[in-house]
C-alpha cells in the first residue's frame, strides 16, 4: 500500500528549505510553476512583515521530476533563503571564528507563547537561537511547495481544494451561504483574503490598529475540498478516521489552536435532529453512490469517512508570539526579570496560514486517495478510480462521470 510521506529541513535564516515528498505516483505532470504558484500565494496577504519583502520564494525541484512528469521517487524541493546573506556568520555550520554575541545574535531573552524556553530546556541549548529558527513557520514553506503537489494529484481527478478567512481578532465575516464556484480567486482577490467585503475592511483596520499598538492579530479560516467522492478514511481504528488525520495535520501548522470540521462545537449546543445530516436519493450524483445530503453540517465526513460532500474545516490560529512590543521574560543566564527578545514578524499571517491549512488538508486527502486507489502510476491510478466510480454508480446512471 502506497502512502506518501512528508519530510522537511532547515533553518528560518539557514542557507534554505528543504521539502522531500515521497510516495506520489510517476506520470503526474508537473513543473516549477505548479510550486511557485503556491509559495507566491503564501507571501500574501495584508499583515505580513518585512521578511516577505526580502525572499522571493520559487521552490527548485531538483529530484523525482523529469521531462514535466514524476518519475515515482521522491520529490525534492528547495527553497533558498534570500536573508541568509545576512546571516552567514549567525547560521554557519562550522565552529564559530567569534564569541561576540552580536555577530552571532544569540539569543537568552525568551518569548512568551514561542517554543524558545521550552525547547532549550528540552535540548539542553543555552542559546534560544537554536530553537526558534526551526521552530519558525518559515518551515511551512516546504509544507506548501509538497502541498503543491499533493494539490496536482487531487486536480487530475476534479478534487479542488481552497480556503478562505472567515475572522480576524474580533472581527468575523458572514461569508455567502452558498461559496463560489472559485473560492480561490474570490479570496485571493481581496487583501486578507476574506469573501466579505465588508469584513475585510474592517479586518484591515483591526490589523493596522493592532501594528500601531505593536501588537499581533490570530484569527480563523476555513478549507473546503470539493470534488471529493464517498469512501475515503475509514471507521475501522481510530487512525484511519479521516477526521483525526485532517484535525492533526491542521493542528501540526504553527501557532494553530483549535479544528472544528463541519458544525464543529456548535454542534455540542444543538439538538441532533438540527445536526445530522438528512439523506435522500440523487441518482445524477456518481461519486457519492447515487445519494446526496440535505445539508452538510457533518463537514462531509461520517464515521471518519468521507461521504461526498464538501469537507470543511476551520482553524483557529492564535497571535503571533513576537511582538515590537516585548512582554515581560527571564534572562536564562542570569534569572534575572527582562523583556523578551525583539524578532522580525508579521502583525497578523492568518491569510497566510489558509494556504498552509490548504497544504496540510491537501497531503492529508492525497495520502487517503493513494491508499484507497493506489497505483504506481497515474494511468494505474486513474484505472483504479474508474473502476470504483463504475461499481458505486447507481443503475439510472449510465457512465461514471461524476
Amino acid at each position: 500500500m502506497r502512502r506518501i510521506q512528508l519530510t522537511t529541513a532547515g533553518e528560518s535564516h539557514g542557507p534554505a528549505i528543504v521539502s522531500i515528498l515521497a510516495g506520489m505516483p510517476a506520470g503526474l505532470p508537473l513543473g516549477p510553476d505548479d510550486v511557485a504558484r503556491e509559495l507566491v500565494r503564501r507571501q500574501g496577504g495584508h499583515g505580513r512583515g518585512g521578511r516577505m519583502m526580502i525572499e522571493d520564494d520559487v521552490g527548485e525541484i531538483f529530484a523525482g521530476v523529469r521531462l514535466g512528469q514524476t518519475i515515482g521517487g521522491p520529490i525534492a524541493i528547495r527553497i533558498p533563503n534570500r536573508d541568509f546573506r545576512n546571516w552567514t556568520e549567525a547560521m554557519a555550520v562550522e565552529a564559530p571564528r567569534t564569541e561576540d554575541e552580536e555577530l552571532l545574535r544569540r539569543v537568552h531573552l525568551p518569548r512568551p507563547g514561542h517554543a524558545d524556553l521550552v525547547g532549550m530546556i528540552k535540548y539542553g541549548r543555552d542559546d534560544a537561537r537554536d530553537i526558534l529558527e526551526r521552530a519558525s513557520a518559515r518551515e511551512t514553506a516546504a509544507r506548501v511547495a509538497a502541498g503543491a503537489i499533493a494539490k496536482r494529484l487531487l486536480e487530475e481527478f476534479g478534487v479542488r481544494v481552497e480556503s478562505h478567512v472567515v475572522r480576524i481578532g474580533p472581527v468575523a465575516a458572514d461569508p455567502p451561504r452558498r461559496l463560489p464556484d472559485d473560492i480561490e480567486s474570490t479570496a485571493d482577490a481581496s487583501p486578507v483574503r476574506c469573501l466579505d467585503e465588508s469584513a475585510a475592511d474592517r479586518m484591515v483596520e483591526a490589523i493596522d490598529e493592532a501594528r500601531r499598538a505593536g501588537d499581533s492579530l490570530g484569527g480563523v479560516f476555513e478549507v473546503v475540498a470539493r470534488g471529493l467522492p464517498v469512501g475515503l478514511g475509514s471507521h475501522v481504528s481510530g487512525d484511519s478516521r479521516l477526521g483525526g488525520r485532517i484535525a492533526g495535520a491542521l493542528m501540526s501548522i504553527h501557532a494553530m489552536k483549535g479544528v472544528e470540521i463541519g458544525m464543529g462545537f456548535e454542534a455540542a449546543a444543538t439538538l441532533g435532529s438540527g445536526v445530522h445530516d438528512e439523506i435522500e436519493r440523487d441518482p445524477s450524483r456518481a461519486r457519492t453512490g447515487g445519494y446526496r445530503r440535505r445539508r452538510n453540517n457533518a463537514g462531509g465526513l461520517e464515521g471518519g469517512i468521507t461521504t461526498g460532500e464538501p469537507v470543511v474545516a476551520r482553524v483557529a490560529m492564535k497571535p503571533l508570539s513576537s511582538l515590537r512590543r516585548p512582554l515581560d521574560s527571564v534572562d536564562t543566564r542570569t534569572g534575572e526579570p527582562a523583556k523578551a527578545i525583539r524578532e522580525r514578524s508579521d502583525v497578523c499571517a492568518v491569510p497566510a496560514a489558509a494556504i498552509v491549512g490548504e497544504a496540510m488538508l491537501a497531503l492529508v486527502l492525497a495520502d487517503a486517495w493513494i491508499e484507497k486507489f493506489g497505483g504506481d502510476s497515474l494511468e494505474e491510478m486513474r484505472a483504479n478510480f474508474d473502476a470504483y466510480l463504475a461499481r458505486l454508480a447507481p443503475p439510472e446512471t449510465e457512465s461514471p462521470e461524476g
